[in-house]
């Protein structure tokens, strides 16, 4: 075994280990030991990947901020609409860094940590032990503002504020003390995050993702279109002119367009299985679907970009 496949197992087995113990980590929090997402994967957002790539000198080049007489940011707040790709340009700081990539889904968090109740104590003892045996690892807390979070369909006013913040805040703390841990956060709601966050210490650098439109947008597109004709073994798309379908329709995220496409996939596989001569996707297929998603929406109650851009 080489010596990345070893930290990879490494990784691996200590969080099951830890996670097999603990309710809130095992049904919140996802490793992926070895990570892949390289900035061809990523469609656009360039000052964004700069800035979040930038930090991965913080664990392969340390001495890089020294010799400009400063230091790494404690941790990076990535702010964005859902969607915007803040999830994947973390899981690309992780591959940048060659760590490992740790994500929590807050809202799913906070939940789990309410019903746990009394094992709270225990839970951030042995993350901080976990952390300090893990290998360099990227911990990614994902939609810190918790309580507007749409994974629980509103704003959620019934909910012990103020312990789970302190909670949030503690396991954060104890992720910036270790060295070979790079710490990220995310947010769709900035304008109601709470300041504890923002704070000295913890995510002290803010890293606005929103994608150019309709340029961003295409790029990712293109790039997903690929990774699909590369699983299908084959061409799938003929003509497509991108920019005319992507220009008529401006509410939807980058990870909604996404959907969208793969929408227009399942189609043409629905088809194939009515043993249907089904062509290659075009322009007028895509444009059929943007229509659809266009009058489905207005059925539907009013709300903001729901697509993840992975």
């Amino acid at each position: 075994m080489t010596d990345e496949d070893i930290q990879t197992e490494r990784a691996q087995n200590l969080w099951n280990s830890t996670a097999r113990k603990f309710r809130p980590l095992d049904k919140a929090a996802e490793l992926i030991a070895a990570p892949a997402v390289g900035p061809e994967q990523i469609g656009g957002l360039i000052d964004a990947q700069g800035e979040v790539l930038t930090y991965a000198c913080a664990m392969t080049e340390p001495d890089v901020y020294r010799s400009w007489g400063t230091h790494p940011p404690s941790g990076l707040l990535l702010i964005g609409p859902s969607g915007s790709g803040k999830t994947l340009l973390a899981q690309g700081l992780a591959t940048r860094a060659r760590a490992s990539f740790l994500g929590l889904d807050v809202p799913r968090l906070a939940l789990e940590i309410v019903h746990a109740g009394g094992q709270v104590g225990e839970l951030l003892e042995a993350w901080s032990q976990t952390l300090t045996e893990m290998p360099p690892t990227t911990v990614y807390f994902h939609e810190l503002e918790f309580f507007q979070a749409a994974e629980f369909g509103g704003q959620r006013t019934d909910l012990p504020i103020g312990p789970i913040m302190d909670f949030l805040g503690e396991l954060t703390d104890r992720c910036v003390q270790v060295d070979q841990i790079l710490v990220v956060g995310s947010t769709s709601h900035p304008d109601t995050l709470r300041p504890a966050f923002v704070k000295p210490g913890r995510f002290e650098r803010v890293v606005e993702v929103n994608p150019v439109f309709p340029d961003d947008v295409i790029a990712a597109l293109r790039i997903h279109a690929v990774v699909a004709e590369e699983l299908a073994g084959r061409a799938l798309f003929g003509e497509v002119d991108w920019n005319d379908v992507v220009s008529r329709f401006r509410d939807p995220s980058t990870g909604d367009w996404i959907q969208m496409m793969h929408g227009v996939l399942r189609r043409k596989a629905r088809e194939q299985c009515g043993a249907s001569e089904v062509d290659q996707v075009h322009t007028k297929d895509l444009l059929a679907e943007v229509e659809l998603s266009r009058r489905a929406r207005k059925r539907l109650p009013r709300q903001g970009p729901t697509g993840t851009y992975l």
